[in-house]
């Protein structure tokens, strides 16, 4: 029954965090993005300390149920697992923990955080690990069926679907995103949650805390016949029949061994002396529906949030594809409304292509900048930055993006536009244009005579820069190819005006 409970949480979590990165339309986010706010390390980088101490809580009371229910990289492996399981059963052995490695990477990854490598710490990060498989790898092929059934609604006369562009956002986010796929992948189908268990710098503090959790499984050496049949399944290689023992730290509370042990050795339960005088039939039952209880009440917790999320409604918006643009060299990258600036986002964001995978207007994409590699930038070659789209905001769980409204967005400048005189085709073209001041959301572009003693002299642009906020709209529209005649320059700090 334990095992049924976890499996069904289990599935329902992994199902809708990968709807996540897949729903382009913003839709599933309204209503489930409270699931990507309670993944840990997002939650701590955020300061959530409700969220944190939430699942430290979670982990004293009932083990690493984090690992195996909530976090989608955990559940992903025991998918691969499984699969593997169904060519060869009883696979698995008992091994003693790598602690020194285990320890060592989280050294690292504790350092790479406090020396500002965010692209090291975005590599180790298991929920963003998994967002830029779905993001990179999944998302291509979700889109080309949107669009196929897009083209056959379209020949019925129906627009319940509307056609996405498919594109890759950033090479090396690509490439690292396949990569990690195979090794995650190698890694499961071998030996179940060794990433988990070895690499993890979030399964190591779990793991810790772990070890002191209330409710565990609990070896009865008086009724285990040594049949081994709960070690070659456990996929954390955590249980060493010889000793009756389970390695706390290791053990993601996945239920398994329960199912596999025929003679009922093994039982979730509190691991205290007075527990041995209890009849076996008693705490069996006690046992179950304690657990059953904690699962449902944690449950019930973590759905609150979804129906005040749920209240939440905003603009979508789209714009048509301009082709051929290519990027500016921008003395500084522009980042989101709402992250402050260049600072907070490099501090708090772990790359986990969430507010990249919900950009209907293709601004955001992944940065190639070593130091901030995978972090999001925004840049205008396919579209501008809406004012009222605020969905990057809406949706990042580790504080990189705060919440703002539409309002909020309309006075936060992010950069300013810059004229490039050389590529405007009012002056290389002779023509008129204009595109810039009439397409500027906050009137900071004005037309004015490129030669005041001429009357019929062609205009030119003027960037007011106290007015300008930087949503690219200017460079998004500018005719110019391949080279706006204007674009935006980031600011490190972001400024209300």
């Amino acid at each position: 029954m334990l095992r049924k409970i976890r499996l069904t949480f289990a599935s329902l979590f992994f199902i809708l965090i990968t709807l996540l990165f897949l729903d382009f339309t913003g839709t599933i986010h309204v209503w489930f993005g409270w699931m990507a706010k309670i993944q840990f390390l997002p939650a701590l980088l955020a300061l959530n300390i409700g969220v944190v101490l939430l699942l430290l809580v979670l982990t004293l009371v009932f083990g690493r149920v984090y690992c195996s229910v909530i976090c989608p990289l955990g559940v992903f492996q025991d998918v691969v697992s499984w699969i593997a399981g169904r060519q060869k059963k009883n696979r698995f052995r008992y091994s003693k923990a790598l602690n020194g490695l285990r320890y060592g990477v989280l050294g690292i990854f504790v350092i790479a955080y406090l020396a500002g490598i965010g692209s090291f710490v975005a590599l180790l990060a298991p929920y963003s690990s998994y967002g830029r498989i779905v993001s990179n790898l999944f998302a291509p092929v979700y889109q080309w069926g949107n669009n196929l059934l897009a083209m056959l609604a379209e020949r019925l006369d129906s627009y319940a679907f509307y056609s996405v562009d498919v594109w890759m956002k950033s090479l090396p986010t690509f490439i690292i995103a396949a990569v990690t796929f195979v090794i995650i992948v190698v890694f499961a189908w071998r030996g179940g949650r060794t990433y988990c268990n070895t690499i993890c710098p979030v399964g190591t503090v779990l793991g810790f805390v772990a070890r002191f959790s209330w409710l565990k499984p609990v070896i009865d050496s008086s009724k285990c016949v040594n049949c081994n049949l709960c070690a070659r399944n456990c996929k954390a290689s955590c249980i060493n029949i010889k000793e009756h023992k389970i390695d706390y730290s290791r053990c993601v509370a996945c239920m398994n061994c329960i199912g596999k042990c025929h003679k009922g050795a093994i039982k979730y339960m509190h691991p205290s002396k007075s527990q041995a005088k209890v009849d076996a039939s008693k705490v069996e039952k006690e046992q179950v529906n304690n657990a059953r209880r904690g699962f449902l009440a944690t449950t019930a917790v973590l759905a609150t949030t979804s129906v005040l999320k749920a209240q939440e409604k905003k603009v979508d918006g789209g714009l048509a594809v301009i082709e051929d643009k290519k990027v500016p060299e921008r003395a500084t990258a522009i980042t989101p409304p709402g992250s402050l600036g260049a600072r907070n986002m490099s501090q708090h964001c772990t790359a986990c292509q969430l507010c990249v995978s919900v950009c209907s207007n293709g601004v955001l994409r992944p940065s190639t900048d070593l130091m901030k590699l995978m972090q999001p930038e925004m840049s205008y070659e396919r579209g501008y930055c809406r004012p009222e789209c605020t969905k990057c905001a809406e949706v990042c769980p580790a504080g990189a993006i705060f919440p703002i409204t539409s309002a909020d967005k309309s006075a936060i400048q992010i950069g300013h536009a810059v004229w490039i005189k050389e590529n405007c085709v009012v002056l290389t073209d002779d023509v008129d244009c204009g595109n810039c001041a009439r397409h500027c959301p906050t009137g900071a572009i004005q037309m004015i005579s490129s030669d005041p003693d001429v009357p019929d002299a062609p205009k030119i642009p003027v960037v007011n820069e106290e007015r300008c906020i930087g949503c690219g709209a200017c460079e998004n529209l500018c005719p110019a190819r391949p080279f706006s005649a204007i674009y935006v320059e980031g600011h490190l700090m972001h400024k209300t005006i």
